[in-house]
């Protein structure tokens, strides 16, 4: 048992180190031009010649994205908890919702241009937008799927709709809830970094923007390594929550 934890501990490095190693051998090999496709050694040096401006940018970029993750986490609960909370508010909201959430966020983004102008507020919101769906229809879901039996029992106890809700119903979507967190996050940070390259004037986006334009692909693959890192962090920083909440949750977890 313990060998089989510590292979899915070491399994995500072993798989890490691999791929940098292949994708090395691949671009020396064929001899591919660091302007098309660099290597991560090329990679590497930009971290190290541009260390002060990448870690300027993704501290913007970060705050930014934690801003317009925050707004998504309150209103995706309090919506989430509206649209779950009522079978009639989840068949008339659920449709809209879905329809909303298919509009490429791209094509809103100019639009809070013309509203806010260029600067934090795109990027906060089309965090926020592209990241309080998932929130909200996995508390919604959690909510809409209580059992009904339970629910019946419960009131022939004198519970009533409200305490339902409140003390069954919302601790019985906390996983869904923080699988959604994980989700969310890492649709924060794409939507931070496309409101950055289109309307920003700092951040990891706005970076990788002048690096593109300089035809500088080293520094730009630095920029996406860079938000890849922080997303993964934000990532692993939520399962540990959950795995700490909720592992009455999981099967098995109760014997680790």
């Amino acid at each position: 048992m313990n060998k089989q934890r510590n292979l899915e501990r070491w399994a995500p490095a072993v798989v890490l180190v691999a791929t940098l190693l292949l994708w090395q051998l691949g671009v020396t090999l064929f001899k591919v031009p660091e302007y098309i496709f660099p290597s991560p050694f090329e990679i590497a040096k930009q971290f190290v010649e541009f260390k002060g401006p990448l870690l300027e940018a993704a501290w913007k970029t970060f705050w930014v994205t934690m801003l317009g993750f925050g707004l998504s986490i309150v209103v995706g609960v309090l919506l989430g908890f509206l649209v779950g909370s009522s079978r009639l508010a989840y068949a008339a909201f659920y449709p809209l919702m879905t329809g909303f959430n298919a509009v490429p966020k791209a094509a809103i983004t100019p639009i809070l241009v013309v509203w806010f102008g260029i600067g934090l507020g795109p990027g906060i919101l089309t965090a926020f937008l592209i990241s309080f769906f998932p929130i909200t229809v996995n508390i919604a879901t959690g909510l809409a799927t209580l059992e009904p039996e339970l629910e019946d029992v419960l009131r022939v106890l004198g519970a009533k709709r409200w305490d339902v809700l409140v003390k069954v119903g919302l601790p019985r979507s906390m996983p869904y809830f923080y699988g959604s967190l994980k989700i969310a996050i890492t649709l924060a940070f794409v939507g931070t970094v496309l409101a950055e390259m289109t309307a920003g004037d700092s951040g990891i986006g706005n970076l990788m923007q002048t690096a593109g334009g300089q035809q500088r692909m080293p520094l730009a693959f630095a920029g996406l390594v860079t938000i890849g890192v922080m997303a993964m962090a934000m990532y692993e920083l939520f399962s540990a929550v959950e795995k700490h909440t909720t592992a009455w949750a999981h099967r098995g977890s109760q014997g680790e």
